[in-house]
Formats: C-alpha cells, structure tokens, sequence
C-alpha cells in the first residue's frame, strides 16, 4: 500500500497545508480516508476523482469531512460525469450529516438526496472490503462518533487514529501495525481536557502499548510546533518515527 498525504494540519487548514485528508493506494484500489477542508484540491494533483473507489471519514467534524461536498460536485457536474456511486464508510449520521452540509438551504422542505453519489455503510456494522483493502474500525475517544480505521493489504497493515484521545481501542486496533498514522495536536500538559485529543507524548506511548512498526504523526495545528511534538512522542516510541508532510508518500 502506498499512502499519499492531501492535508495534515489539525483542526482546520493551516497556511501550508489542507486540514486532515489521505488516499490509500493499492495496484487496483484507491480510496479517501478523511476529505477535510482544502483536501480535494490537492486530490486532483494525485488522481483524477473519477477513478477513486471507495471515501472512508474517520467522523464528522468539518476538518476531516468539508470536502466532501467538492467531490460530490465534481462527480455530479464535471463535464466527465456523472461518476459511478461510491461506497462512503463513516459513522452512523454519515447520510444525513452530509446531506445538510450540502443542502442549498436552511429549509427542511428541501430535500437533499446524495445516494447518486454514495452508498452509505456505516462503521458500526463491522468489518468491510473496499477493493483489494480490508476495512475495519473501532470507537474511539473524541466528543462525536469517531472512529480509529485498519486497513489491509497482502499482509501489510496502516492503522489511523482518526481524531481521539488515549484509549484502549485504538491501542488494540493498532496492535502490531506495520504503520500507525496518530493525530498529535496538542503539547503534553496535565490541565488538557480529556477524550478529545492526543499529545505528541501520548500518541508516541499509543504506537509503544500497540507494538507498531512505524509512527508517523499528523494533524498538527498551526499554532503548535511540529517537531516538538515529535520530539515528544520519541521519548515514548523507540521505532521510526517522523512527522507527515503534504503532498507526502509513504510505502507502508
């Protein structure tokens, strides 16, 4: 599997980058994981949306999900379309939620319907295929539904935490990953509040419990240094280690 970075800045686009978006490659399958504000630019550097198969959103928060409504244009309107529909994983409001962040107007009268565009499987109904990957998922910490994604691949494995904060799920769903891409957004610091996100030192102490291979971290704000958040989860986590950057790939 190859994983190609479209955005990594946390909770919100940053100056140099789109918020939280990835495509996860194979020879035959191309899938979004996260289309965050900004993201679906960036995606037509790397692919023509058309051939994308699968978008698979972590939850529903708009810096993992905003772009989401460009696709659907795009799919829709482009002078190439209409696209096939696509299989969407995500959790359970997925339908719904999308369906308003699209709708033209306030007025519940108007009827917003994107299933020409997606099929709807939702998280909570357990492992799934998207081509040659194998999908799965777990709850995890955040103050939405949320969910940590595994997808593999002829033996290889890439964990993403999606958005969370330290928990016994997402440790388990890593367990023994080749790659773990871990949200870092925050400095480790005793008054941060709980269930929401991960500090450099706890995401470096999730790859640690979850035995992985190889931690790259992401979804770093703009307001926060990067390498010190790095730095953090080093004195956790022994193995490789590094922070993502746009427009990256990475071999898992």
């Amino acid at each position: 599997m190859e994983l190609i970075v479209l955005g990594c800045s946390g909770s919100g686009a940053g100056p140099t980058s789109p918020a939280s978006g990835y495509l996860v490659r194979t020879e035959g399958t191309t899938l979004a994981l996260d289309l965050g504000n900004g993201t679906f630019g960036p995606m037509q550097r790397h692919m023509d949306p058309f051939d994308l198969d699968a978008v698979v959103l972590s939850h529903l928060h708009p810096d993992h999900c905003a772009d989401v409504s460009g696709l659907v244009v795009h799919r829709r309107y482009h002078p190439d379309g209409p696209g096939k529909v696509l299989p969407l994983h995500g959790p359970s409001e997925s339908e719904v939620r999308l369906a308003v962040a699209y709708a033209p107007s306030s007025d519940e009268r108007v009827a917003t319907d994107l299933t020409d565009v997606f099929d709807y499987h939702v998280f909570a109904d357990g492992p799934a295929g998207v081509g040659e990957i194998a999908l799965s998922s777990a709850p995890v910490d955040h103050p939405c539904e949320a969910y940590g994604v595994r997808l593999e691949h002829q033996g290889r494995t890439l964990v993403y935490s999606g958005d969370t904060g330290p928990c016994r799920s997402l440790v388990e769903l890593a367990r023994g990953a080749d790659v773990l891409l871990c949200e870092a957004t925050w400095t480790d610091s005793p008054d941060r509040p709980p269930g929401v996100h991960l500090s450099g030192k706890q995401a470096g102490q999730t790859a640690r419990e979850a035995g992985v291979a190889r931690l790259l971290i992401t979804h770093v704000p703009a307001w926060y240094d990067g390498e010190e958040l790095l730095a953090e989860a080093r004195t956790q986590f022994d193995g490789p280690a590094e922070l993502v950057e746009p427009d990256g790939r990475y071999t898992i």
